[in-house]
């Protein structure tokens, strides 16, 4: 289980996180919603040992984990999609999927990611760079299947993606989820990640304004939230 336990955290212009606290149960779905700006990129950031909190602590299984460093928190299972195709765009696919991998199971990596994902398998030797949007994506995704993580967070993976495209990248975050790994979501589609998620969390200006099961909140009053925002 991670838990983020009332964090403050920000950058050189100040606070963005103001005493936030979320939870992420074991084998569980939860949805990060709200406007841009919230500080949704930034939690997760704080989560996966990018951006240390300046108050607040992170805890995974009842274990202190803050101040981690990122392949510290990755070593107790913490795999972090982030906004934008996290890959190596000047190295070839199968060589995105090496690095991803753990020592000497570089073989069996790259079958089970491209059995997930076969057009992956069909551009092995490709420059993941010169993929589409779509499979560039399919590549990052790609990490969660190699590392056996417990908990992913995952940074609006949908964005910029063609429908049919986002269609078959939420097929894979539910064949994820049904392996039971836990997922903490970013999503621009409220409607998806409310159709995946067990528990939802908004954020509005750095701090939680609802926590709560999806069958208690509506996409109006989500929507409200958003619009709030800006409104403000």
């Amino acid at each position: 289980m991670l838990e983020l336990r009332n964090i403050s955290a920000g950058y050189d212009t100040g606070l963005v996180l103001r005493d936030v606290s979320i939870v992420v149960p074991d084998k569980s779905v939860v949805a990060l919603l709200g406007p841009n700006g919230a500080g949704k990129t930034t939690l997760l950031r704080v989560a996966s040992g990018l951006l240390r909190p300046a108050l607040g602590q992170i805890v995974i299984d009842g274990v202190d984990a803050t101040g981690m460093r990122p392949y510290e928190l990755a070593q107790r299972g913490v795999c972090h999609v982030p906004e934008g195709r996290g890959i190596f765009p000047a190295l070839t696919v199968s060589d995105n999927i090496r690095l991803q991998a753990p020592p000497a199971s570089t073989k069996s990596s790259i079958h089970r990611v491209t059995s997930v994902f076969p057009r992956l398998g069909e551009r092995s030797s490709q420059m993941a760079g010169t993929m589409s949007g779509g499979e560039q994506q399919m590549l990052a995704l790609g990490h969660a299947y190699v590392c056996n993580p417990s908990v992913v967070l995952l940074d609006e993976v949908s964005m910029g993606l063609a429908p049919k495209i986002v269609d078959e990248i939420f097929s894979y975050l539910h064949d994820l989820a049904s392996q039971g790994t836990a997922l903490l979501l970013v999503e621009q589609y409220v409607s998806r990640a409310l159709a995946l998620a067990d528990f939802v969390y908004i954020l509005n200006r750095g701090e939680v304004s609802f926590a709560g099961e999806p069958g208690e909140i509506s996409e109006e009053t989500v929507l409200n939230s958003y619009l709030g925002s800006l409104a403000s």
